[in-house]
C-alpha cells in the first residue's frame, strides 16, 4: 500500500487503475447571508402567558430545526431549478415580567422562506435500485420527479441579533401550517389563530448557509491503492478516569488569553515577519 504524506499520495505514487463511480456532481452552489428581520415567534398556550405579562425580553439562542426544500424546473429556461426552501427555528428567550427580577426561560418557534434559482443541468433518465423501500407503493409522482436533481442546504445556527415584544398588526403575518414534528420540539401545539392587536414577540436573526443543486453522475477517477486504517481502535475501556484526565493538555490559552500582536494593523491579519 502506498503511504500517505500529510494525507496526500506522494508524486512517485503508482498509478494503478481508472475506476468508474457513481457520485454526487454539485452543479451549481451559492452561499447567502441573510438578516432575517422582525420574524414572528409562536408559543406554547403557557409561555405565551409569560410574554403578555412581559417588561422586557431578551434572545438568548436561535436553532436551526428543520428546512423544507422543494424543487420545481423553472419554465422555459432549461437546465434551471427553482429551489423553495422553508427554514424552521426554535428560539430561546429570557422573559422579564418586573424589573430587578430573574428572568424566565421559554421556547418559541419561527419561520423564513427564500426561493433562489441554480442550474442543475438536464436529465431524463429515471433511475431504479435494488435496494426495496420499506414504503414502496408504487408512487407515480416519485418515478415522474427520479430525473431532478438534489437540493442540499448547509446552514449553521443563526445569531440572535435582538428582540422585541409588540402588538400584531396583521393577523396572517408569517402564518404558515407548522408542521407537528416542529411542535414536538416545544412540547406541544403552538397558538396560531392570534388576532390583530394581540401581543407577540418579534425577532432579528443572522443566517449563513449554502445551497447546493446536486446530480448523479458516474466519473471516471484514478485510483491508487485501497485505504487500510493503519490506526488501531482505542476501545478506552481500560483506562482510569484520572489516567485519561492526566493526558488533556493543561488549557493555558483559557488561563491566559493571547494578546493581540502589535504588528498586526488590523484583527485577524497575518501578521509582518519582524525578521526580514
Amino acid at each position: 500500500m502506498a503511504e500517505l504524506k500529510n494525507g496526500c499520495f506522494p508524486d512517485d505514487a503508482a498509478f494503478k487503475e481508472a475506476v468508474c463511480v457513481d457520485v454526487g456532481r454539485v452543479y451549481d452552489s451559492c452561499c447567502d447571508r441573510d438578516c432575517l428581520e422582525d420574524l414572528r415567534c409562536f408559543f406554547l398556550p403557557d409561555a405565551q402567558e409569560l410574554v403578555n405579562e412581559a417588561s422586557n425580553v431578551r434572545l438568548r439562542s436561535a436553532e436551526v430545526l428543520k428546512v423544507y426544500i422543494n424543487v420545481e424546473p423553472v419554465n422555459f429556461h432549461k437546465g434551471f431549478f427553482s429551489c423553495d426552501l422553508t427554514f424552521f427555528f426554535r428560539l430561546e428567550f429570557d422573559i422579564y415580567t418586573s424589573p430587578n427580577t430573574c428572568p424566565q426561560q421559554i421556547k418559541g418557534v419561527t419561520s423564513f422562506t427564500k426561493k433562489v434559482i441554480l442550474y442543475g443541468s438536464e436529465g431524463n433518465v429515471k433511475s431504479f435500485s435494488s435496494v426495496i423501500d420499506n414504503d414502496d407503493n408504487c408512487n407515480t409522482l416519485a418515478i415522474q420527479s427520479s430525473n431532478m436533481p438534489k437540493c442540499v442546504v448547509q446552514t449553521v445556527d443563526p445569531i440572535p441579533l435582538s428582540a422585541r415584544k409588540g402588538e400584531i398588526h396583521d393577523c396572517y403575518d408569517n402564518v404558515r401550517c407548522i408542521p407537528k414534528c416542529i411542535c414536538d420540539f416545544l412540547g406541544g401545539e403552538v397558538i396560531t389563530n392570534q388576532h390583530k392587536g394581540d401581543t407577540t414577540i418579534y425577532v432579528t436573526i443572522g443566517l449563513f448557509s449554502i445551497i447546493q443543486l446536486i446530480r448523479n453522475v458516474q466519473m471516471l477517477i484514478p485510483v491508487y491503492d485501497f485505504c487500510i486504517p493503519e490506526k488501531q481502535c482505542d476501545t478506552g475501556t481500560t483506562d482510569q478516569p484520572c489516567d485519561i484526565f492526566s493526558r488533556i493538555k493543561f488549557p493555558t490559552d483559557d488561563f491566559f488569553p493571547p494578546r493581540r500582536n502589535d504588528d498586526c494593523e488590523n484583527f485577524g491579519c497575518s501578521c509582518k515577519n519582524n525578521e526580514e
